[in-house]
């Protein structure tokens, strides 16, 4: 029973801090808010709308205008016109255009004539997504023009509808976006980037929470509130933040699965559970890392370095498979990675704890990390024999 008494007593200990502390409220609930309100607004329309693309027109011919008309047509793209090539660079390069596209002179009648035009594309990839769909935009436009052409030349040539559809389009495409049928951008890049924010608040929280009781010597009050123990202070100390940030992360599933209603094959339920477990594994690695690196400012780098990279790293901008073998073992070192192969397989392919278990195991793996650094931690917690500044 005085086990337990002492758990409260750090805990009691540990919210009158949070209470007098605005800062951890703040830097946990705010930040995941702001980033909750930000992804899920920014694109409100589910893909961007209205990418301006330039277009240089150097034939002004009925076949070069009704490619115009098309762009225009569709929901992604809004042309604009420029009388050379010089003022469309200059405006893709100063970002005024995603990506412009050169029509050249004559080209009407070299199509009439089959002499294979040239459409000339240039695009800003450094806008990923902006650059990526207006290419697509614009080369899905490209074949659907020369598709129609040929159907006219061929019509002219007296050949039958059924025989013309089968030379311009010899194989169907059917195709399925799996998981995520509307091509909905805020469920591709939400579902990463707000676990991705909350594993950065988790990890950082918990070495600021831990560095400054180092930093402002108060560790010793820890653990006499702990009688001496370094367990029952750790216990004790992040049993409110655990309740925190398990709230948030269950919160943010709420959000996104119930009340957004993105896709979700599986069970909601088997979510929550992966939520859980990335709360405590992020926990264990903040843990980690300010016992590895008792000073506060050195730990809260390392912490922002480990969570940015976790964003590269975990597979959802580039799949893993496709990197480096190394680099494929040093993506398995955060609790992201396994987070998002869950995700995949729970919202996508609804395969079930059975589909997903060892991803389960792999983020309990990463509980064992405190156990590490026990000894040097408590050492730290008692000598507080490091530069606090």
């Amino acid at each position: 029973m005085k086990f337990w008494n002492k758990i409260k007593a750090v805990s009691l200990r540990e919210m009158r801090v949070m209470r007098q502390r605005p800062v951890y409220l703040l830097a946990s609930v705010g930040v995941l808010a702001f980033c909750l309100v930000f992804c899920l607004t920014f694109l409100k329309d589910r893909i961007p709308e209205d990418l301006p693309i330039g277009v240089v027109d150097q034939d002004c011919s009925s076949l070069s205008r009704n490619f115009i008309r098309q762009i225009d047509a569709t929901k992604l793209g809004e042309t604009c016109s420029f009388d050379s090539y010089t003022e469309a660079r200059r405006a893709l390069q100063t970002g005024e255009i995603t990506a412009f596209c050169v029509i050249p002179e004559n080209f009407y009648d070299d199509v009439l004539s089959g002499r294979q035009p040239v459409l000339t594309l240039y695009v800003n990839t450094l806008y990923f997504i902006g650059g990526s769909l207006s290419y697509k935009e614009l080369v899905s436009l490209m074949n659907l023009a020369s598709g129609a052409v040929q159907v006219q030349i061929l019509a002219g040539k007296g050949m039958g509808a059924d025989k013309i559809e089968g030379l311009v389009q010899p194989i169907r495409i059917d195709a399925h976006n799996i998981g995520n049928p509307a091509v909905d951008y805020r469920a591709f890049l939400t579902n990463a980037l707000i676990p991705g924010m909350l594993e950065t608040i988790i990890i950082l929280l918990t070495v600021y929470a831990i560095g400054s009781e180092l930093k402002h010597g108060t560790s010793r009050h820890l653990l006499e509130k702990a009688g001496g123990s370094m367990s029952v202070a750790m216990l004790g100390k992040m049993i409110p933040y655990t309740i925190l940030f398990t709230m948030m992360g269950l919160t943010c599933d709420l959000i996104l699965y119930d009340w957004m209603g993105f896709p979700m094959a599986g069970s909601v339920w088997n979510m929550f559970l992966g939520t859980v477990l990335l709360v405590l594994a992020s926990e264990a690695i903040g843990i980690f890392i300010i016992g590895c690196l008792p000073i506060l400012r050195l730990a809260i780098s390392i912490s922002a370095l480990f969570s940015m990279m976790a964003f590269s790293l975990c597979g959802f901008s580039l799949p893993v498979e496709a990197m480096p073998a190394g680099i494929r073992g040093l993506a398995e070192l955060f609790p992201l990675r396994h987070f998002y192969q869950m995700y995949v397989q729970e919202a996508f392919y609804a395969g079930g704890f059975s589909g997903w278990y060892m991803e389960a195991v792999s983020m309990l793996v990463f509980m064992i990390l405190p156990a590490f650094v026990y000894k040097r931690l408590h050492k730290a917690f008692i000598n507080l024999n490091f530069p606090r500044k």
